[in-house]
């Protein structure tokens, strides 16, 4: 499906043919002759990526007006070398600071139990309500000894457990072993620091070196069937090489975006067979060194408390700083923090977020709307969170499989239309039907759109186990589909919901989920669509993190979605 688009500027596609270009053309660890095959495929993909920029630099609009312009002749497309030194200032999107060496031994490396943090000046008897709290980090390693170099992930929280309340701290990595936290004080009362080492800088070596050199870390099954019934199981994935059968593969074309999808060929039916795809194998990607970095006992480790509980006196009778008054609605400026827990209810600082806490406040916000959830599991949370807050939204029984979906419920008295279905391969799920996996654009494409439409599109999770150049393709075609969607008719409202926290392992680190983020925001950010920073949400609160979160967070969630919804 073709959609009118117009020209697009350079800065943004060529920043995704650098990150395509980066992460395709580093060589995988083979021997000679799958070597030589590797770098055909790679080279393959630059010069794809090339000419698919190209191309798209030509149809696809960045501009988020409505009034026409006069026609202009396209410019010529610039080559990978001119377009690679016009993004030596965008790089930073993915910076991330480097680990000396290789690691060295986990003795070297950077403990939870012995790096410290205290305040930055003197202590005070109170701190003032809408102020903010510095802190100093220093990250040791596990015989006590300063780290000289930065590159750790840690999180930093101020909570308040009396109150529940949290807000997520800023870092700021000073690349030296150390680091300056600073909180805002957003409400009054009791306050305490907290801080977690997620990966040591030496565990995110290991991640970068995984996520630049490995094509994928797991793969998937796909179930071919016969006219009689016959079947037979072959092992697919986004990369030929990786199916088993590096001579022999079927290759499924997405027809909307380009994208490519392999699985080896089966011994006796045709390609054409496929019916079922589902999850296969984690792969081992580590060697045993680099499973102690991330072994549990270092991984998402509170250190030792360096500052003691401090006091937030109330500013002129004020208990808690107020979110702003300006309606929730699509392209306003995303602060940091995004916002903050009091008393378990999220508190937007962009917008005045509204609490849709009964089931007449969703009916009455929902009312006379089509919802279109596309993604993974994380929002099908909030399909399932609207299903069981509103008694008369009654979900229809489509004979899907449930976790891949499509799943859909109604509320005919009100109007009310509720879809969500996941996102296509790469997918890990239970045996579900090919048929089912819908591309997101070609489901954006078959939408007209306008004020009762609503979609939501939540990515990130999935992707995780694939070099960024994958999520890069995807992002790419979404967002044209979305730009397209918003010309045609630019009262549909859409919502990006980020990924959230909970993954800890080679396979879905919060590192990855990080990145995906911000590819995510850059992807987004001068369309007219909204943000549910579900990241900080689930990053704010004393909870241990899941990478699916509780009805308390998913509640939050959902309100600021619906203040989106309905602003006023």
């Amino acid at each position: 499906m073709i959609a009118h688009t117009e020209q697009f500027p350079s800065n943004k596609f060529t920043y995704w043919l650098l990150i395509m270009y980066q992460m395709s053309s580093k060589p995988l660890q083979v021997p000679t002759d799958l070597f030589i095959r590797q770098f055909k495929w790679h080279m393959t993909v630059i010069v794809g990526s090339v000419v698919v920029i190209c191309i798209l630099y030509i149809r696809v609009s960045w501009r988020d007006s409505t009034v026409p312009l006069p026609p202009q002749p396209p410019p010529a497309c610039k080559s990978s070398a001119s377009l690679l030194q016009e993004l030596s200032d965008l790089t930073h999107l993915l910076h991330w600071p480097p680990t000396p060496g290789d690691g060295g031994n986990l003795l070297s490396s950077t403990s939870p139990q012995t790096s410290t943090y205290h305040l930055r000046g003197p202590s005070q008897a109170s701190y003032t309500l809408g102020g903010y709290l510095e802190a100093i980090l220093v990250a040791r390693d596990h015989q006590g000894r300063p780290k000289t170099h930065g590159g750790d992930l840690f999180r930093a929280q101020l909570l308040g457990p009396y109150l529940k309340a949290g807000v997520p701290g800023d870092i700021r990595d000073l690349e030296n072993g150390t680091y300056l936290l600073t909180f805002p004080l957003l409400w009054a009362g009791q306050v305490q620091v907290q801080v977690r080492l997620i990966h040591s800088s030496e565990a995110v070596g290991v991640l970068r070196g995984i996520w630049r050199d490995q094509w994928a870390t797991v793969d998937f099954t796909g179930y071919f069937r016969g006219p009689t019934g016959h079947e037979e199981i072959v092992t697919c994935n986004v990369n030929p090489l990786l199916t088993g059968e590096e001579e022999s593969t079927c290759h499924y074309r997405d027809e909307d975006t380009g994208e490519l999808w392999f699985c080896a060929r089966p011994p006796t039916l045709p390609c054409n067979s496929l019916v079922g795809h589902s999850s296969g194998h984690y792969w081992n990607v580590t060697t045993p060194h680099e499973e102690a970095l991330l072994a549990w006992n270092v991984t998402d480790k509170v250190l030792p408390q360096g500052i003691s509980p401090i006091w937030v006196a109330k500013e002129s009778n004020k208990s808690l700083v107020v979110s702003p008054q300006q309606p929730c609605r699509p392209g306003i400026p995303g602060p940091s923090p995004s916002g903050f827990y009091h008393r378990a209810v999220w508190h937007s600082l962009s917008c005045s977020g509204r609490s849709f806490s009964t089931a007449a406040s969703v009916l009455g916000c929902l009312a006379g709307r089509i919802v279109h959830m596309m993604g993974d599991s994380t929002l099908r949370q909030w399909w399932e969170y609207l299903r069981d807050t509103v008694p008369s939204l009654k979900p229809v029984d489509l004979h899907a499989t449930y976790h891949t979906g499509p799943l859909m419920a109604v509320e005919t008295t009100r109007g009310i239309v509720l879809h969500w279905r996941a996102h296509s391969w790469p997918l890990r799920s239970l045996r579900t039907p090919v048929a089912s996996l819908h591309s997101v654009v070609r489901e954006l494409g078959g939408l007209a759109g306008g004020p009762h439409t609503v979609v939501v599109l939540g990515l990130g999770a999935h992707f995780t186990t694939f070099p960024p150049s994958v999520f890069v393709q995807r992002l790419a075609g979404i967002r044209a589909a979305v730009a397209a969607l918003l010309t045609r008719e630019p009262h549909t409202l859409v919502v990006i919901k980020l990924a959230n926290t909970g993954y800890k392992s080679v396979y879905g680190s919060d590192w990855f989920t990080l990145q995906v983020n911000r590819l995510l925001r850059a992807a987004f950010a001068d369309l007219r669509v909204a943000f549910v920073d579900a990241w900080e949400m689930t990053s704010s609160l004393g909870l241990p993190d899941r990478i699916h979160p509780g009805r308390l967070i998913i509640r939050n969630e959902v309100n600021v979605f619906l203040s989106f919804v309905c602003p006023t």
